[in-house]
């Protein structure tokens, strides 16, 4: 089911939640929306759902106009992020509970009811009660419950967000496998970067009931739209620095603690101002054959399979520096060489 939102707009008394969006999630899609606490992820979510009805604009499933459209007539399915299972009903009678209001008959509903949990691999554990399951095992419950009516569109609402850091990779691999197997269409509100980036078709990142990007996970990481996209997605160190020559290959750049060549923006001219960002992740140890920058180890953090440095460039700045794989034990007050690539420096 394609989802259409067309110059969307939400009030709240005099907070506009919502501020004329417009975007397309297509069919089949996994669709995130992320952005910081009250940035109106929710709101949409659940403007979607139909909990809340839209001060303007318009809300299409295929070419259907859902102006008015109930909740319980718009064949979504919502799972939130407290699993909102009712605690004196078996698993299978929570699973069954949509079917039960849609007067579907005995036979149907035991069909469905067997599929769902056989979805998400929870069929030994139809007759527990839910405070014997775990909290993983509460979340597939929950998504059975939303995919037992076979719905349309599926909503998920934060719905790792109260499983600890193990469940949490486990259950992005159960979400995958679900989506791969059902092609249901699917819109996911999170803030957890991590999540959206290993998950998503395509993602929305938002900001004060506006969107600042939407793109496929690689895009968004790599080129983020604004300053704003990039601290979100991801970890950026800032340089401030000034355009000292631009041409269709490159961009030079004066920093603090040197010059800094990126591949070519548009829209920059000498002398311009500008915000330089560097990933540390980015960062590499050693020398190249431009953007080679000194620094002086302040902080070693060992991880296992990365090391974080914090690095003390020329000009005083401080940067955070990721190794894969370290092998050479380095100590803070060390001297070290470090580079970039042209392709990794971010300019805004």
């Amino acid at each position: 089911m394609r989802v259409v939102i067309e110059n969307l707009v939400k009030n709240f008394g005099d907070t506009q939640a919502l501020k004329s969006l417009s975007f397309d999630i297509r069919d089949h899609e996994l669709f995130f929306l992320l952005g910081p606490s009250g940035c109106g992820k929710t709101t949409l979510l659940r403007s979607i759902a139909g909990f809340y009805q839209p001060d303007g604009g318009r809300l299409l499933f295929g070419d259907k106009n859902m102006a008015g459209v109930p909740p319980h007539l718009r064949n979504t399915g919502m799972v939130f992020q407290n699993y909102a299972l009712w605690p004196h009903m078996t698993v299978s009678q929570n699973v069954a509970y949509g079917l039960e209001v849609r007067s579907v008959s005995r036979a149907a509903k035991e069909e469905r009811v067997r599929e769902a949990l056989d979805i998400v691999q929870m069929t030994p554990y139809a007759e527990r009660s839910p405070n014997q399951l775990s909290g993983g095992q509460q979340q597939r419950v929950a998504l059975a419950r939303a995919l037992v009516i076979k719905p349309d569109v599926l909503l998920l609402d934060e719905p790792l967000s109260n499983l600890d850091a193990k469940l949490r990779l486990e259950m992005r691999d159960e979400i995958r496998r679900i989506h791969d197997r059902t092609q249901i269409t699917t819109i996911y509100v999170t803030h957890d970067q991590k999540e959206a980036l290993s998950l998503a078709s395509r993602m929305a990142i938002l900001r004060d009931g506006r969107i600042e990007q939407i793109g496929d996970p690689r895009s968004v990481y790599r080129e983020p739209a604004n300053r704003f996209v990039a601290d979100f997605i991801g970890e950026s160190n800032w340089l401030d620095g000034e355009v000292v020559e631009s041409d269709s290959s490159t961009l030079t750049l004066k920093a603090a603690s040197g010059v800094i060549t990126a591949s070519a923006r548009t829209g920059f001219s000498a002398g311009q101002k500008v915000a330089i960002g560097i990933r540390p992740e980015a960062i590499r140890l050693g020398t190249a054959p431009m953007n080679n920058l000194s620094a002086e180890i302040e902080q070693v953090t060992y991880l296992g399979e990365i090391e974080q440095y914090r690095l003390k460039l020329a000009g005083g700045l401080t940067v955070k520096a990721f190794e894969q794989n370290p092998v050479e034990i380095r100590r803070p007050g060390e001297r070290i060489d470090v580079h970039v690539r042209p392709a990794d420096v971010l300019v805004f």
